[in-house]
């Protein structure tokens, strides 16, 4: 009798987690899923193309600035009005350290190769890249995109020794997140499309509303620039995110990953 206890009750057990793991993710308003359109290196077609596109179509996006950028300096009063518009400013460090050594890193420059960087160093910067963008700003949470993904410094990793100043971290490439209870905020992957169609990156918003979860773009140029997507295709996205609010929730990232930790502080036992 005891055993026929024991399995009915691993039985239950198991239905338990199922229908828990079925239950959809509660975004806000009962929407299907989230969208986080981010960029990443302050590149001049973010503030010709990009944002205008999102204020047209009254979208919100994410800018990860690499604060020794040029447009941080020619253009400086474009991010602070792009900030007072609602757009999130994020950290992308300020010299975009990059690992030397991986296939295809010919462009990374002797003094901003990750590799001979200590982790030292790169808390040091990525600590003043966040006090650079308060004083843009004004803000205190703020969220961050590892350049190039890579996180292994001369002598350790540096994320780790930063991850508490942080809301959130993106770092690592996939598509759409499959499980939003067991995201870990500190290594969210990213969607980096280059040479995408409209019709593409529809697909991929598509998916994530079907699966209840989020899609994490991460773009670079925008009708110009490198690694960019047409201005044809990001406005094609952008309409299609637009005419369907009661679906996607657009929103700065920093604001979606507030609202993740918040539903995994709530239900511990589903988080990684």
């Amino acid at each position: 009798m005891r055993g026929v206890q024991r399995v009915l009750l691993s039985l239950l057990v198991m239905a338990t987690g199922a229908a828990q793991a079925s239950e959809p993710f509660p975004w806000p308003g009962g929407r299907k899923a989230a969208v986080s359109l981010a960029y990443d290196d302050a590149i001049p077609s973010q503030l010709d193309h990009a944002i205008p596109a999102l204020d047209r179509h009254g979208l919100k996006g994410s800018f990860y600035l690499t604060l020794a950028s040029d447009t941080l300096r020619t253009r400086q009063r474009e991010w602070i009005a792009a900030a007072r518009n609602g757009h999130e400013l994020g950290n992308h460090t300020l010299f975009h350290q990059c690992s030397a050594s991986q296939p295809d890193r010919a462009w990374v420059e002797p003094h901003r190769d990750l590799d001979t960087t200590t982790v030292a160093q790169m808390v040091d910067q990525v600590r003043l890249a966040n006090a650079m963008l308060a004083a843009l700003d004004g803000r205190s949470e703020r969220t961050m995109t590892v350049p190039c993904g890579d996180t292994r410094a001369r002598d350790g990793h540096y994320i780790d020794a930063v991850v508490a100043d942080f809301v959130a971290i993106k770092r690592g490439q996939g598509g759409v997140i499959e499980d939003m209870a067991r995201v870990d905020p500190a290594a969210v992957p990213v969607d980096v499309p280059v040479d995408a169609t409209g019709d593409q990156l529809i697909a991929r918003v598509e998916e994530a509303a079907r699966r209840g979860t989020m899609v994490s773009f991460t773009f670079h140029g925008i009708g110009g620039d490198y690694l960019a997507v047409s201005n044809e295709a990001h406005d094609q996205l952008l309409r299609h995110l637009a005419a369907h609010p009661d679906i996607y929730w657009v929103a700065p990232f920093v604001d979606i990953m507030r609202h993740v930790r918040s539903h995994q502080r709530a239900t511990p036992a589903s988080r990684p």
